[in-house]
């Protein structure tokens, strides 16, 4: 019994961590219309790729835990560590000012996002 219990809060622990990767992922896309339009973009934009880099840390974590003391499959370890590759690319790729292919990594970043939110 404690053991479904633990599975269960993982899995919870797990669903909430892919949510706020998605929720942080969207809001960097508004924050980069921001970028172009006011002041305060950019600096909202750079707080906010700091946040999802975090959300994408914490979704490795939730994966792994939830992996771990269930015995399940480590395939969320692998989509979440997919995840922080590419939330680190976007990084470089965001302080490079290389827009060409930060913002489709982006776009594939939050679509891929949501495929794993929409799956779990």
């Amino acid at each position: 019994m404690a053991t479904q219990a633990t599975a269960q809060c993982g899995f919870s622990f797990l669903r909430i961590a892919i949510i706020l990767q998605t929720l942080t992922i969207f809001v960097q896309a508004v924050s980069a219309g921001l970028l172009l339009t006011s002041s305060y973009g950019q600096t909202l934009h750079s707080a906010g790729a700091r946040v999802m880099y975090g959300a994408s840390l914490l979704y490795v974590l939730a994966a792994v835990l939830a992996w771990k003391p269930g015995g399940g499959s480590p395939r969320p370890v692998w989509h979440a560590s997919g995840f922080l590759v590419l939330a680190s690319v976007q990084v470089v790729l965001g302080i490079a000012h290389v827009p060409s292919v930060h913002l489709p990594l982006g776009v594939l970043m939050f679509g891929l996002s949501l495929l794993v939110l929409t799956r779990r």
